[in-house]
């Protein structure tokens, strides 16, 4: 549980107000902006135990800390937003040039490239979420009408961390796991055993189209970037957060 009262305090602490991609709207407080402190030497024992914790854990325990917002929890804010402020520490830490290290298509060697992250631009939603910040669909095959959520990270986190810890030997359930978070309601029915189980029987057509329609309209940063080559061939990359991101700090 976040602790308020630190957060609180911290407000007297120097900072900056950051927008925020998703622009609140799938917030209970519709909050728009957040307060971000910037990056201490404190923070520094937190990137350096990269070693010891995973990548969830490691953006989770530092946005928890540089987060000014006591009515806003980390764990259920949308990835995306949580991308933004990732971003804004790094570019107010360092300088915003990010350095790639690439393989040339063309001849299998190796080059690098530099990016400049405050040129950036955020991802907008096409479609308006209803007031709780779910959308309403109907898939195509099954004709079903569903309203879905876009995972917070704190879904994201606990996704990942049942993956790795599920039998090495044993079919990973991961798909039907994500839908059945996403999945807040079917033809207007919230409960969740007959969620699950018209999960269990969805035609592939309707899983697809579910994937794409909230990949298309989750807000976040544009991240993917194509790269032209020394050979002159085109090459896409995606800009990836967690300790590597920070890579400066070691």
């Amino acid at each position: 549980m976040e602790d308020n009262s630190v957060n609180q305090m911290n407000f007297n602490l120097p900072h900056d107000v950051i927008q925020l991609p998703s622009q609140g709207k799938f917030y209970k407080n519709k909050k728009k902006s957040v307060k971000v402190g910037f990056l201490t030497a404190s923070d520094e024992n937190i990137l350096s135990s990269a070693s010891n914790m995973g990548g969830d854990q490691i953006i989770y325990n530092l946005v928890r800390n540089k987060v000014y917002e006591p009515d806003l929890k980390i764990e259920d804010m949308l990835d995306g937003d949580i991308q933004a402020i990732l971003l804004f520490l790094r570019n107010t830490s360092f300088t915003p040039e990010y350095k790639l290290s690439l393989v040339d298509p063309e001849t299998g060697k190796e080059f690098e490239h530099t990016e400049i992250l405050d040129e950036v631009d955020f991802i907008k939603t096409n479609v308006e979420p209803d007031e709780n910040g779910f959308f309403e669909t109907t898939l195509p095959k099954s004709n079903t009408v569903v309203k879905l959520k876009i995972l917070t990270f704190g879904d994201i986190k606990e996704l990942n961390e049942r993956e790795e810890s599920y039998p090495k030997n044993m079919v990973v359930p991961k798909v039907t796991w994500r839908l059945s978070k996403q999945i807040v309601s079917i033809n207007g029915s919230t409960d969740k055993g007959e969620i699950v189980k018209f999960i269990e029987k969805m035609p592939i057509m309707d899983s697809k189209y579910i994937t794409k329609f909230l990949s298309d309209n989750s807000p976040g940063l544009d991240l993917i970037r194509e790269v032209t080559a020394p050979s002159g061939k085109k090459v896409l990359t995606r800009i990836a957060f967690g300790a590597e991101f920070f890579r400066p700090f070691f």
